[in-house]
């Protein structure tokens, strides 16, 4: 069987190969959006005091434990034939597929960034407060001083869409040579009894993975470091 794996890997199975690429492009797709959207909520809650601040944030982090399958479900009865968006025909689709991943990602990063943000303008607001400065010249301020920091945002976010499964095969529809991904694959090959692919896939998965989680690592230290924290 391992050698099995080893051929898949090695040899450059051409279906292997495709479904990482898959998954990669949504996943990365998905965190850009996510940052696009993410970013800016989580630093103006940082900055910017408003009435029912604390229910906002209470409910950014309440959504991080949102389920994958509840997203998934959402997306599909949004884009489904008979939902408001049915008419764009974008169900069982990459582009659904990373509107899932979207909305399961982007409040990760705002939690984070909200966070990182907090810690920076509690350091430089007084600072900040002398220039005079503009409230959006402020949090774009803030978000490049933090940008160090504020890749490790960026690197949870991929890290938990390219490990996620039930909303992306609810809203891709697990479609061979077209949405299926290495965590859906890896489900389906492992119920046929398809072994070699899914341990295959899995070792790209976890090899990924590994690779997010050492580069936020190395980037944690990067950001204590330049703020006197310590690694």
């Amino acid at each position: 069987m391992l050698s099995q794996v080893w051929h898949l890997l090695a040899a450059g199975d051409a279906a292997t190969w495709h479904i990482v690429g898959v998954s990669l492009r949504v996943s990365g797709a998905s965190v850009l959006l996510s940052l696009l959207f993410g970013l800016p909520l989580g630093a103006g809650l940082a900055v910017h005091a408003f009435a029912g601040r604390s229910v906002v944030v209470a409910l950014l982090n309440s959504l991080l434990g949102l389920p994958s399958v509840i997203v998934g479900l959402l997306v599909y009865l949004l884009l489904s034939r008979s939902g408001p968006l049915g008419e764009l025909g974008l169900l069982f689709s990459v582009p659904a597929m990373i509107l899932a991943q979207t909305i399961l990602t982007t409040p990760l990063i705002a939690a984070v960034t909200r966070q990182i943000v907090a810690e920076a303008w509690r350091l430089h607001g007084d600072t900040l407060r002398s220039l005079r400065l503009r409230a959006l010249q402020r949090v774009r301020w803030l978000l490049w001083d933090c940008r160090h920091a504020l890749l490790v945002a960026a690197l949870a976010g991929f890290g938990r869409a390219v490990s996620e499964v039930g909303a992306v095969m609810i809203a891709g529809g697990n479609i061979e040579g077209y949405t299926r991904t290495m965590t859906t694959a890896i489900a389906l090959e492992t119920s046929k009894g398809d072994l070699p692919l899914a341990l295959a896939l899995g070792t790209v998965l976890m090899a990924l993975v590994l690779m997010v989680n050492a580069a936020a690592a190395l980037l944690r230290q990067h950001a204590a470091a330049r703020y006197g924290e310590g690694a």
